[in-house]
């Protein structure tokens, strides 16, 4: 079995987000940073090189894999914030319907710019993703 290339790290995160070369996009993850710190009351961290993770959770599949997962997080893209919502979108829909402009994944939702959406129903989407995992591990 291979091992998880993407794991938590001691990269500095704020190093990371300077490094993030479009100022909107930087404004926005520090935004992140702060909503996602407020509702998971962990930390952000670096998963891999390009991940901020909040928090951690031990999972275990029926194939016997296991490891530690971060609850909620983001990545600057090219011209475009993924964030990462554990256990799906599909039962999160009500919210999602209300948020604004994005585009989704499976577990993943895009975001261009934090401006397109809503902020009190992305806390409210952010929160409801989190509560799934709750308590987290800091």
């Amino acid at each position: 079995m291979a091992a998880l290339k993407t794991k938590k790290n001691d990269a500095s995160v704020l190093a990371f987000i300077e490094g993030v070369k479009d100022p909107v996009q930087r404004a926005d993850c520090l935004t992140l940073i702060a909503l996602m710190q407020d509702i998971t009351q962990a930390a952000p961290a670096m998963w891999g090189s390009s991940i901020v993770g909040f928090g951690s959770y031990h999972y275990k599949y029926a194939s016997g894999r296991e490891g530690q997962w971060f609850v909620t997080g983001f990545a600057p893209r090219k011209g475009k914030l993924s964030l990462y919502l554990m256990g799906g979108l599909s039962d999160l829909q009500p919210i999602l319907a209300r948020l604004g402009k994005h585009a989704r994944g499976k577990g993943c939702l895009y975001i261009k710019r934090l401006s397109d959406v809503n902020a009190a129903v992305l806390r409210e989407l952010v929160t409801a993703s989190v509560a799934r995992h709750a308590p987290v591990s800091h």
